[in-house]
């Protein structure tokens, strides 16, 4: 009785990298475009003047002022009169020292009303201000 093997070839199973990297580059850009929109700051909508050279602040305590085109002016968005303003501000500022304060003034509002949250944000120690802009080329 002659015994008989039984020899089959059999393929190793393959590891498909090229498809791996594929999805692993869609899922990278698809984080990348998505955190985009999530940084975008919650606060009311005004027309901001335009700058060229210009950066985004990026710092954890960061409390929007607006300046409205009619020369409202809104603590993160809530309305107060420039009395109860300078108490917030210095209270955010007992807080935490370095507040990052993001004046957003509309390109229509006066000047004066910009420079009047200026000086409260000068007189109550805020030692980081911002000036909200638009980009260049973007509207």
């Amino acid at each position: 009785m002659a015994m008989r093997r039984d020899f089959r070839i059999t393929k190793e199973p393959l590891v498909m990298i090229i498809p791996m990297i594929d999805i692993m580059l869609f899922l990278l850009v698809f984080f990348m475009i998505s955190t985009i929109y999530m940084v975008q700051t919650n606060t009311v909508q005004v027309a901001l003047p335009q700058a060229a050279a210009g950066k985004m602040e990026t710092r954890p305590n960061i409390v929007p002022i607006t300046v409205t085109e009619k020369g409202d002016v809104l603590y993160d968005k809530d309305e107060l009169p420039n009395e109860n303003l300078a108490d917030k501000m210095k209270a955010s500022l007992a807080s935490d020292p370095d507040t990052v304060f993001v004046l957003r003034g509309d390109k229509k509002t006066d000047y004066e009303a910009v420079v009047r949250v200026l000086d409260l944000l000068k007189r109550s120690g805020a030692k980081h201000v911002s000036i909200a802009t638009e980009t260049a080329g973007r509207q």
